[in-house]
């Protein structure tokens, strides 16, 4: 039996003492203390997803954000890089994919807030970390209070500003929070300096944030410290095993320091500040972070495959260790642009310790470089439904950890696991993932948990965690106006209405029970067995509780007609939807139909106003609706999406045979493109070290003047409709790149996966030109790089093995 014991009520959190926060006591005044933000007088949990807009075609700006909406996101983090908008001195551009003013007007569309990363130093993977090549070259030290490097920086805040004018807070506007710098460690006073700076140029907002790692020194009370964690690393040498640092993010912990993140640009003997690792100083700040992996980008030495468990089950970690502000990098991937003067990515010729590619930065986000939907985006999104519920209250919770936890990051044995906690309700979190170095399964499970003078065993009877399982159980929540003690399923959002619905996961395939409160509750009625805690498990399905005690709901059947009535003690009723795991990470939850709903679907799903927007798929597919239009209380709506094109969808017509829905697709389905291959590859070339950093240098040039050429044919057919064609590569070798009409449009480091290439963006040059050229390079056998141990035995011969158009259909429902 795993024990703990919670303390019981908080004491109140420290406030008033960071310079930080709207007027107070306005209608939607954010304000923040030791522990937590508040928005409205009222706990506030944000969800952050990192999006470069100039990383970005400005005409495909909404699409995607309304995706990052859907993804359960609510405010939307981009860097201003100095290099994208001043590479010339004293020459700004902020038109088109540069036009900052814009994006943010988009995401206040959208209802989204921004939180923009101003610099002037951001990295990102950029060229000199942001700076244009003339600041390195001006007079002054930059990234210090030089008064020549702050007579640099100055216009750029200013222009900042204008771009920024009327969108802030103080005219109601989306910005909640504005980044200074990145990753400067033992600066204080020059991070002071440029806030100061960036107020009187009329930059403002509510919340400043600077980055904390590296056990960052930050002027006191005057900056948030932020923080990140990545389940791999690129930055890293290329060593053949897992990153040591990656291993902490996989433990439950109060720490929130990690030392590699810009490690690779910090000077080992100054790469901790006065304070060592004393954290004791954070306690003045809520645990926040900015930099949460979303994925990883691909470096020429070292080419991590991330998977999505990797990426959600580091982020529940930190949600049960504490983090009150959940922020990914990056949430959506991009593409680096080519400037007018030089390319503009991170790489050993700007004297970076790692050659990136000079156009991808897909990052292997949830959302890839070309709006590709992954895996990541249905698990983190199944976490942000619920914390759009419980994140208010989860923000006020605190952190126990069992005795015992481990505290060594190669222990593979102990199990993991903690509780967030208010003294009265929580949360257990239970990890038994991490990358690379699998986790065995943790047999005959228990656990025991003192809280409010109360102990709560869960499970029943003991369970085994099999290896890779990641969840969150409930602890003496409110259904309504009922009390579930425990439940061995994960929450994943509560449906408003007269009857409120709790909606339950089943998680990591343990059979789930529900234990709540016999005090609280009158009748259950549903598809389960439900007993007195104490009547040695006789039951009956459906039934009544005693005066006091446990009643205890089992024998459920996982999926979308599992579905409870709970009557409290007052009369009132609630609901309780247990789904299925599958199911599960299909939803999607939105106002349609005038209520809120639980949208089910195979399909992405995403809402724009009245219409539902459904990604990829094929006729057949079934879309449910919970509750349903025409059946409220009683069980999901099934709707098969049919072949034709139809013009609404409303509450009347929602049935398996007629619903109505217009598809939009550039294709009837994948074709294999036409290939020819015109030139052959000469010999892999020779490894090339470079010299400051030791590490393996990216082909130049001049290299792939020896690659393999092979002309792709690009039916103009394909591209009349608007809509996104992926190119879907499926090759070996070293790296690649895609030109048309003689342009760099894309390329690749080779670590495994398909090279996906999304031809919407090249319309207009592909109907000039009709093909794509790529250029692929061999690897060589004695190569000094990394690439995952799964991928990289196919890594030789070079090889084209297929090419494949790939249509993202939609399919658009208007919702009336």
């Amino acid at each position: 039996m795993q024990r703990l014991s919670v303390p019981g009520e908080l004491a109140p959190p420290l406030q008033g003492h960071l310079r930080l926060g709207d007027p107070a006591h306005g209608p939607d005044a954010i304000e923040v203390n030791a522990r937590h933000l508040t928005r409205g007088g009222r706990p506030w949990f944000p969800v952050m997803g990192e999006f470069h807009y100039g990383r970005y075609p400005v005409g495909e700006w909404r699409e995607e954000l309304l995706k990052v909406r859907a993804g359960g996101v609510t405010a939307v983090s981009t860097y201003v890089f100095w290099n994208l908008h001043e590479e010339r001195r004293g020459v700004f551009d902020w038109t088109g994919d540069r036009d900052l003013r814009r994006f943010v007007m988009t995401c206040a569309e959208l209802g989204l807030d921004v939180v923009v990363r101003i610099g002037p130093w951001g990295h990102g993977e950029s060229r000199n970390g942001g700076f244009p090549d003339w600041v390195l070259a001006a007079d002054g030290v930059p990234r210090t209070d030089d008064p020549r490097y702050l007579e640099l920086v100055r216009p750029l805040f200013e222009q900042i500003a204008t771009q920024l004018q009327g969108l802030t807070r103080e005219h109601g506007g989306p910005v909640v929070a504005v980044q200074i710098e990145n990753e400067l460690y033992d600066q204080p006073d020059h991070l002071l300096t440029l806030k100061r700076m960036a107020q009187r140029a009329g930059i403002d907002a509510p919340l400043w944030t600077a980055t904390g790692w590296g056990h960052a020194q930050l002027p006191p009370d005057e900056l948030i410290p932020v923080f990140g964690g990545y389940s791999e690393a690129a930055w890293d040498t290329a060593h053949d095993g897992w990153p040591q640092q990656s291993r902490a993010h996989y433990f439950f912990g109060p720490g929130r320091n990690d030392d590699s993140i810009g490690a690779d640009l910090r000077t080992v003997s100054s790469s901790l500040s006065s304070s060592g690792t004393d954290e004791s100083h954070l306690a003045r700040y809520p645990f926040a972070t900015c930099e949460l992996g979303g994925g990883m980008y691909t470096s020429y030495h070292r080419r991590p495959l991330v998977t999505a468990a990797d990426i959600a089950a580091l982020a529940l970690v930190k949600l049960g260790s504490g983090s009150v502000w959940q922020g990914y990098y990056m949430y959506h991937g991009a593409s680096q642009k080519i400037g007018a003067l030089s390319t503009l990515q991170e790489s050993h010729a700007t004297g970076y310790p790692n050659d990136c590619p000079v156009i991808t930065y897909d990052f292997q986000a949830p959302l890839g470089e070309y709006g590709q939907f992954r895996d990541s985006y249905a698990y983190l999104r199944m976490q942000h439904l619920w914390l759009a519920s419980d994140g208010p209250d989860l923000a006020t919770m605190v952190l126990t950890m069992p005795p015992g936890a481990p505290d060594d990051t190669a222990d593979r044995r102990s199990l993991r696991w903690a509780v967030r906690s208010d003294g009265r309700s929580g949360f257990l979190f239970v990890n038994n993932h991490q990358p690379v170095e699998t986790l065995p399964d943790q047999e005959n499970v228990r656990f025991a948990v003192e809280l409010a003078g109360r102990e709560l065993v869960v499970p029943s009877e003991p369970v085994t965690v099999p290896s890779g399982a990641f969840f969150i159980w409930p602890l003496a929540r409110p259904i309504g106006r009922s009390v579930l003690l425990t439940a061995t399923a994960q929450p994943v959002c509560v449906i408003d209405g007269a009857e409120p619905v709790q909606v339950l996961t089943q998680t990591a395939g343990i059979p789930v029970e529900l234990v709540f409160d016999g005090a609280t509750v009158t009748a259950i009625d549903g598809p389960a067995t439900v007993t007195d805690g104490d009547d040695g498990g006789n039951g009956s399905k459906g039934g009544k509780s005693g005066a006091g005690g446990k009643v205890v709901v089992r024998d459920l059947r996982p999926g979308v007609d599992c579905l409870l009535r709970v009557t409290a003690a007052d009369g009132s009723r609630a609901h309780v939807l247990v789904l299925d795991e599958e199911n599960a990470l299909t939803a999607t939850r939105a106002k349609v139909w005038g209520r809120d709903r639980l949208i089910l679907s195979s399909r992405p799903a995403v809402v724009d106003g009245d219409r539902l927007i459904l990604y990829g798929g094929g006729p057949g597919d079934l879309l449910r609706v919970f509750p349903g239009p025409n059946k409220e209380y009683d069980g999901c709506e099934v709707i098969e999406l049919p072949a034709q094109s139809v013009e609404a969808l409303s509450a009347e017509t929602v049935a398996p045979e007629a619903p109505s829905v217009k598809t939009a697709s550039p294709g009837a389905g994948r074709e294999f493109a036409e290939v020819e291959q015109v030139v052959a590859a000469g010999p892999a070339r020779r490894p090339v070290i470079d010299a400051a950093s030791g590490r393996a240098s990216a082909p130049t040039d001049q290299d792939f003047e020896h690659a393999a050429v092979y002309r792709v044919t690009v039916p103009a057919v394909l591209l009349d409709s608007g809509e996104e064609v992926l190119l879907r590569l499926d090759w070996s070798g070293d790296v690649g790149r895609a030109y048309i009409g003689g342009r760099l449009v894309a390329d690749r480091f080779w670590y495994g996966p398909c090279w996906e290439i999304g031809l919407r963006r090249f319309r207009e040059e592909l109907l000039e030109h009709g093909v794509i050229e790529l250029r692929l390079l061999p690897f060589a056998q004695d190569a000094p790089v990394y690439v995952p141990p799964r991928t990289r035995g196919r890594r030789w011969p070079l090889e084209l093995r297929s090419a494949e158009f790939v249509p993202v259909t939609r399919t658009v429902l208007e919702m009336k």
